[in-house]
């Protein structure tokens, strides 16, 4: 038998795609407004993904139509959706997915990319889309949801909340809006306790409450549940230095800090209650509950994840 020389096609001229994962079908969300995305970020998604043989469809959000461009996403039915938009819409598009809908891949393209970071170890989103499409293999992530928002990394409920828009516009040097979300965190800082329970037992107060995932938590090993830090300063100037310090140093060794994993938390207060989950601030209720989700959905990331923001 002879062999017969085939022309080379364009598949060999490919980079490959990970062995860990079947990836013949992606659909990459890119909204070009959001925080450090821009307006080429399509273009050069498009050449990127065009390096890989596999069926690639990028889609902007144009005209604010997020939801309609969302449900188009999954009713592709790709193998895996990339998100190149704000920690938001990277947490709604997770939290939609399920742990049985197609693999997940939130790309840095917000302003804290907490969710990003833990899996990638990068805020360049083209790093980890390179990552993603040559290291990733499918892997259960687990998180908490409180009131229909979805968390994968951490959530601070309490006053400390307050200071988080504060420190990032400080990081992001944007100074004059972080002195505006200072003056109003002086207003609204310590003017009320939490009331909690972890896995229904005792009652206890705290000044704060940072509810932290096993992807992230570098006192968990195994996901058994979110660990539940209780913050309980004696004073102002304590309550302050958590405050700046919480999330990033070694914050388990204060004395005002007390850990461990829960799986249900209830919390109440005499007023709405001040959270930020994965770095978006919002408004619980004065009553909440807060459930860990052991498996929330399927990344697609190297493993182990990077978890550049392990706290």
């Amino acid at each position: 038998m002879t062999d017969v020389a085939h022309p080379p096609s364009d598949a060999d001229d490919k980079t490959a795609l990970t062995p860990h994962a079947q990836i013949r079908h992606a659909v990459m969300l890119v909204n070009p407004l959001s925080g450090s995305v821009g307006p080429r970020a399509a273009g050069e998604a498009e050449a990127l993904l065009g390096q890989y043989d596999l069926k690639a469809e990028v889609v902007s959000f144009e005209g604010g139509n997020f939801d309609q461009i969302i449900a188009d996403a999954f009713a592709a039915k790709p193998d895996v959706i990339f998100v190149l938009a704000g920690d938001g819409t990277a947490r709604s598009v997770a939290s939609k997915a399920k742990p049985d809908g197609p693999m997940i891949a939130p790309l840095p393209g917000g302003t804290m990319n907490m969710l990003p970071k833990a899996l990638y170890g990068t805020a360049d989103w083209k790093l980890a889309l390179k990552r993603a499409l040559e290291e990733g293999e499918p892997q259960a992530v687990s998180g908490g949801e409180v009131q229909g928002e979805y968390f994968y990394c951490a959530a601070i409920l309490g006053s400390p909340a307050l200071w988080a828009p504060a420190r990032e516009a400080m990081r992001t040097g944007k100074i004059k809006l972080a002195w505006q979300y200072g003056r109003r965190a002086l207003k609204r800082a310590f003017s009320g306790r939490l009331r909690f329970t972890l896995d229904g037992g005792e009652k206890r107060r705290t000044e704060a409450l940072v509810l932290i995932s096993p992807m992230i938590s570098k006192a968990m090993e195994d996901p058994i549940g979110l660990e539940a830090a209780a913050m309980d300063p004696s004073d102002t100037t304590q309550a302050f230095r958590l405050a700046a310090t919480a999330l990033f140093s070694d914050w388990r060794q204060d004395p005002a800090v007390s850990t461990r994993p829960a799986k249900r938390i209830e919390v109440r207060a005499r007023s709405k209650i001040p959270a930020v989950i994965d770095g978006e601030p919002l408004l619980l209720k004065p009553e909440a509950v807060i459930r860990f989700v052991p498996k929330a959905f399927k990344a697609l990331a190297p493993k182990p994840p990077s978890a550049e923001d392990s706290i």
